[in-house]
């Protein structure tokens, strides 16, 4: 079983709805017993760290996910949800954040050039940096979809992928079982629902 983490901020029914087309056994879920008890783990995010944060702390799904990490559960972070993995956010202030990854959230603003649109949106080809069972059933240069304006910094430890958006962005990161992605898997296509096939499926029973 997948269990998509509910804690008030995420695009959970569209995710759900591509996981289960995969044909994944997946629970939509705030409750910790059923999460702990999950085979895999994912857990999303739209909007601001600084809430994101909070709302994890506030319903102790942040030690949860930790434990669980610690354990050798297969975690996976989406958009939002693969910021809140690393150590702080820049984000309007400075917070900390789930402490999996090394590394830093900090705004594409002043990083890539000054005539580039934030938020990055769109379609971005995908530039693989290290073998990863998450790559297993896709290739290199592979386009995936993004919305964000902050990006993982200082995270050479775990960066797998990246994107050239007038610099090199922060695609996909990984660290043993915790697993991460900028972009929105469950709007990017085919390549999206292949990146999640591989996360929620032995290699053997797919």
């Amino acid at each position: 079983m997948v269990a998509i983490i509910d804690y008030g901020v995420g695009n959970l029914f569209s995710l759900r709805c591509s996981l289960e087309k995969l044909g994944a056994d997946v629970v939509v879920t705030g409750d910790r017993k059923i999460i702990a008890n999950a085979d895999r783990v994912i857990l999303p995010g739209v909007g601001a760290f600084r809430d994101a944060r909070q709302k994890l702390r506030d319903t102790g799904l942040d030690t949860l996910v930790c434990d669980l990490a610690a354990k050798g559960k297969p975690i996976l972070g989406i958009c939002l949800g693969m910021q809140l993995l690393f150590e702080k956010s820049y984000e309007f202030g400075e917070y900390d954040g789930l402490g999996l990854l090394k590394g830093s959230v900090r705004p594409l603003r002043g990083v890539i050039p000054a005539d580039y649109k934030i938020p990055q949106i769109g379609w971005n080809a995908l530039r693989f940096r290290k073998e990863s069972d998450l790559f297993r059933y896709i290739k290199n240069g592979d386009y995936v979809y993004f919305v964000h304006s902050f990006y993982a910094a200082d995270c050479d430890d775990s960066l797998i992928a990246d994107c050239e958006y007038g610099a090199d962005v922060t695609a996909v990161v990984q660290k043993g079982n915790v697993y991460g992605c900028q972009f929105h898997q469950e709007k990017s296509g085919d390549v999206g629902l292949a990146i999640l096939r591989a996360f929620c499926f032995e290699e053997a029973a797919v």
